[in-house]
């Protein structure tokens, strides 16, 4: 079975995902999303998670925030460095959502609009701070401030995932998990049955 699993930090990027790659993914393949109890329970499990997963046609998305981490490359590396602990950084890719998931909605806040069932959010997306959101300090309160508190993390991160534009631009994170998904599709789609 071809499978695409992503092991996650949260359940809100597992209730985002969970909405968002039926509209990606080829029938053909399965994907499982796994979310851990934070970043350090993500880090703590993740090669034995990995190790114990025998199916050779699984491929595995890891995916984490940066949060405050001073450096994208270096946390990274050390979750690369996980992998090829677990024996199969082969078949794993990571991405880091530049600061927080919500940047990905405050990216496209079209879909947050029609999600949320909010009036007025699409106006603001030319605005500075919503042009580039990878580079706002808190996404997560951002969000929050611009629904006003309409915005929950599990329940919005569902809703918004269904109407996330797949080709949206502003935030380099997102568009990078995207382009991860395809990629390992390909791959997958590639592979003898």
């Amino acid at each position: 079975m071809k499978e695409l699993i992503f092991l996650l930090e949260e359940p809100s990027a597992k209730a985002m995902l969970e909405s968002l790659l039926p509209r990606i993914l080829n029938e053909d393949i399965q994907f499982r999303c796994i979310p851990f109890e934070g970043k350090q329970d993500l880090e703590k499990q993740l090669v034995r998670k990995i190790r114990a997963y025998h199916n050779d046609k699984a491929r595995f998305i890891v995916m984490r925030d940066q949060d405050s981490h001073p450096d994208c490359t270096t946390l990274k590396r050390g979750l690369l460095d996980l992998c090829n602990d677990a024996g199969k950084a082969d078949q794993c890719v990571v991405r880091i959502a530049c600061m927080e998931l919500e940047t990905f909605y405050l990216a496209d806040l079209q879909a947050v609009e029609q999600a949320l069932q909010l009036q007025g959010l699409v106006a603001q997306q030319q605005t500075r701070k919503f042009r580039a959101p990878d580079r706002l300090g808190s996404p997560s309160k951002e969000l929050k401030t611009l629904t006003k508190q309409r915005y929950e993390k599990v329940a919005g991160s569902r809703a918004i995932g269904k109407h996330l534009n797949l080709d949206n631009e502003r935030s380099p994170s997102s568009r990078n998990l995207i382009a991860a998904i395809r990629r390992m599709e390909s791959e997958l789609i590639g592979m003898n049955a």
